[in-house]
């Protein structure tokens, strides 16, 4: 499970996080709304261990990360809204790469099956990332995350700037992951989507969380008129 407990961020006299209080269990997709400094992209900051809290606790499998934050990261991975790989190697280079200073070695076969499973065509595995669109680039990102054998999966805006079929293939993959037991915690501004693969819903204003929500419980316009009112 990863849960944060009264977790609150400050810097100086602004309160970019105030006692945040969740949990999201295992295969749950947790999508996270809310406007630019709400406090999104803080809380995966502080899951990562990229930043320190300033009061209360992050936990991933009940350890806490700030003062373990080595131990904590072999349990997670991270996919930003731009995924930074390198353009002059393929993507199975790129994922023997990423994947070896994680601390494993996998035969050629093996890599190809996870770029395969995160949804990358195999014409593409040995071509050059300069050449791949943002939606291969994040299926490169999803192998990465497969090979360290993540139980947790952080998100920030990751469909921002994929075309429809990217998207419905994204969603996909998200899906097929929760189905796998991966939990994965999303910060997104797209409702509609949100709504469409995650299983909880959450709204984040000024730093705090206002509302959180099973996806059954709620529809796409429903949650428009709540998160226009809300934020």
């Amino acid at each position: 499970m990863l849960e944060a407990i009264n977790l609150t961020k400050r810097y100086g006299g602004h309160e970019a996080l105030s006692n945040l209080n969740l949990s999201v269990a295992q295969g749950e997709i947790f999508c996270l709304l809310g406007q630019n400094g709400a406090g999104k992209t803080t809380t995966i900051n502080l899951f990562l261990g990229l930043l320190p809290a300033t009061s209360g606790k992050a936990l991933i499998n009940g350890v806490e990360v700030k003062p373990n934050s080595n131990a904590t990261s072999k349990m997670i991975a991270y996919i930003p809204e731009v995924v930074q790989l390198y353009g002059n190697l393929s993507g199975l280079e790129n994922l023997d790469f990423f994947s070896r200073i994680a601390g494993f070695r996998y035969t050629k076969d093996e890599l190809a099956a996870y770029l395969l499973k995160a949804g990358l065509q195999e014409a593409a595995h040995t071509k050059k990332l300069d050449s791949y669109s943002k939606g291969m680039r994040q299926k490169v990102g999803i192998a990465i995350a497969l090979s360290k054998n993540a139980d947790f999966i952080f998100m920030d805006e990751p469909i921002s700037g994929l075309d429809p079929k990217a998207t419905v293939e994204f969603t996909a993959i998200c899906k097929e992951l929760s189905q796998m037991g991966k939990s994965i915690f999303m910060a997104t501004h797209d409702l509609f989507n949100a709504v469409n693969v995650g299983t909880t819903i959450g709204i984040m204003k000024e730093g705090s969380l206002v509302y959180s929500e099973d996806t059954k419980a709620i529809n796409a316009n429903e949650l428009q008129e709540l998160y226009l009112k809300t934020i």
